[in-house]
């Protein structure tokens, strides 16, 4: 078995490599660079490939793959909308993803809440130019909130232990119930979390039914001055309605670790260069918007697990025919 490996991004991930490798008795190429036209052939005589989420992975690209023999792909990551899986099923290239624990994303989202609550972007703004006063910093007790979350999955749960522990009043959202969500919150439909909740926590995947599910409809119906925090997927929230909720305080705080169209910005440096994403720009200069650059699952914890289950989809491929994280499509 031999594997190519893109996206390699630190010293964690190449030891953990080098430790699946030696267990799982695969040989192995890795590059830092992103898998692209131009370094395709690094994957020749190769069984599979592994990458994580920068990468375009369209028709052509899926097509060149299947040219040089690549008959596996494991994207090292939990979300594949980089991956044209009807492609993929055409090239008879069978895809898996990966996983993590859900301890990363949720402390991160709580993180956010907190920060939120307690104003921290605008204080820390005040810090850096010698001005300690308190005026407009009054913060709000997180105990004391109604929260909303959004998906009751893995991230969502623990998302909701964690709140639990501050003696909020937690309300659910989901399709599926689960008897140990129940024992942490109130299921719900989305009209009366909407209208309860003082914030809202998205994680739920992006599919057709959850695209732009905040809007300006749904907004409408939730309380003024909501608290959004979206760890999730950009494409859940719309943008022009978060423009217009921050501008007339509907919105009374957004934290955001994605962006609708970040790729190409996020987990770059772009330190000189013009962007030219003009919404994420002018969001981010309110004093009560905070965002982060898609890094709520990066620890050491969720990197060895992304790469291991990433490598151990390619070994199941090759051995078996079938992945225990196959995407069917």
């Amino acid at each position: 078995m031999k594997f190519a490996i893109y996206e390699l991004w630190n010293d964690v991930e190449r030891a953990k490599l080098e430790e699946a490798s030696k267990f799982h008795g695969f040989e192995y190429v890795a590059t830092k660079e992103v898998l692209s036209m131009e370094n395709i052939h690094l994957c020749e005589g190769c069984d599979g490939v592994s990458t994580l989420g920068r990468v375009c992975a369209d028709d052509a690209l899926l097509c060149a793959l299947a040219e040089r023999g690549i008959r596996y792909y494991s994207t090292r990551t939990i979300g594949y909308n980089h991956i044209d899986l009807t492609a993929a099923k055409k090239y008879d290239i069978k895809v898996c993803n990966s996983s993590y624990p859900p301890d990363s994303v949720a402390e991160f989202t709580v993180m956010l809440i907190l920060l939120s609550l307690r104003k921290y972007k605008q204080t820390l703004w005040r810090q850096q130019v010698n001005d300690y006063s308190l005026l407009g910093l009054q913060g709000k007790v997180l105990g004391r909130m109604t929260v909303g979350v959004m998906g009751g999955g893995r991230i969502g749960m623990k998302v909701m232990e964690l709140l639990k522990g501050f003696g909020c009043r937690i309300l659910c959202v989901d399709e599926v119930r689960r008897p140990e969500v129940e024992a942490l919150a109130e299921y719900v439909d989305e009209g009366t979390m909407y209208a309860l909740s003082d914030i809202i926590t998205y994680h739920v995947p992006c599919f057709p039914s959850t695209y732009h599910i905040l809007n300006e409809d749904t907004l409408s119906q939730m309380k003024d001055g909501i608290i959004l925090i979206n760890t999730a997927r950009g494409e859940l929230f719309d943008i022009p309605t978060l423009v217009k909720g921050i501008e007339s305080e509907k919105i009374g705080a957004l934290a955001m670790d994605v962006f609708e169209g970040e790729e190409g910005i996020y987990h770059e440096n772009r330190l000189v260069d013009i962007l030219k994403n003009r919404d994420m720009a002018y969001l981010r200069q309110f004093p009560n918007v905070i965002f982060t650059p898609h890094m709520a699952f990066y620890t050491q914890l969720s990197m060895e697990s992304m790469m291991w289950v990433g490598m151990e989809g390619l070994v199941e491929f090759v051995k078996t025919g079938h992945a225990k994280n196959e995407i069917i499509v």
